[in-house]
């Protein structure tokens, strides 16, 4: 079902992250929360006061949006929060070359937009991708998120730092954390269509940030990327070793799944009836 021009978009009030969140999320997580370094790296990351340190960091370096800074996105910020039903974060723009954006804060959460996305991304494609960072937040991802990305880099060092072997011993912890963050974004690709309330939106803002913005970029064709996804198949059973070196070698460490499984995923989502029931209003709710 895609947003007839001029329609207002559905109010998800009291809408629950477990209406939308994924089931390999919640087991990717469990395993993350098995982990038993885990207390020992949430005591650090209190003690040390990272979370403060990140958000003076963020502070420095990017421009608050908000009623005379950033207007339009200041406004699709308000639209997002309450059409999901969040607490308003702070919405900063910061210079960078990469196609992108970020959430991080445990107590005080904010949403980081890279630059070149304004231009790149339509204002609804742009609302897509805060209801997405929103899904962040309302999902609780922000605190595991945030020790992976410290974590990861650190385990990497020690490994240097002793010629591959606190690498062998830390890799397990890096792969149950990179696979829960690539979880973590089917999850909130469908907090962001619930906020756009338009698959092709939702599609098309994928397409966008997979191709990046080009002298072409009006050549590129939505339906055309629909079909693409629709019609891939990610390898045969026969095609199982295939499989496990392309992981391997590659995909084990991306902290986001690749596009194309992306865009199966919420057009597969988008056609179920779980979808069309939270826009009908039947969903779980919040206490």
């Amino acid at each position: 079902m895609s947003l007839a021009p001029g329609a207002k978009r559905i109010r998800l009030k009291g809408i629950s992250k477990d209406a939308f969140i994924t089931g390999p999320d919640l087991a990717a997580l469990e395993n993350i929360k098995k982990l038993p370094v885990l207390p020992q790296l949430i005591q650090k990351f209190n003690e040390h006061a990272l979370d403060r340190v990140l958000y003076v960091h963020n502070t420095a370096s990017a421009v608050r949006c908000g009623p005379e800074q950033f207007p339009t996105l200041d406004k699709l910020l308000q639209e997002a929060c309450r059409t999901l039903d969040v607490k308003e974060p702070e919405l900063y723009v910061r210079y960078n070359v990469v196609d992108n954006a970020s959430t991080a804060g445990v107590e005080r959460p904010f949403i980081v937009l890279n630059s070149p996305i304004i231009d790149t991304l339509t204002d609804d494609e742009l609302l897509y991708v805060i209801g997405h960072e929103l899904g962040h937040i309302k999902c609780a991802h922000v605190l595991y998120q945030m020790i992976g990305v410290i974590l990861i880099p650190l385990l990497r060092l020690i490994g240097s730092m002793t010629l591959g072997l606190g690498a062998l011993a830390g890799q397990g912890v890096v792969a149950v954390f990179y696979e829960w963050m690539r979880q973590t974004e089917y999850t909130c690709d469908r907090a962001g269509l619930l906020v756009c309330q338009d698959p092709m939106i939702a599609l098309s803002a994928q397409m966008k940030l997979g191709a990046g913005h080009t002298r072409l970029s009006g050549e590129m064709n939505v339906e055309s990327f629909l079909q693409q996804a629709r019609g891939y198949v990610d390898h045969k059973p026969e095609d199982g070793l295939a499989k496990a070196l392309l992981f391997l070698m590659y995909k084990w460490q991306l902290t986001h799944p690749e596009i194309v499984h992306r865009a199966k995923a919420i057009d597969e989502w988008a056609r179920t009836g779980a979808y069309q029931e939270i826009l009908a209003g039947s969903y779980a709710k919040d206490a």
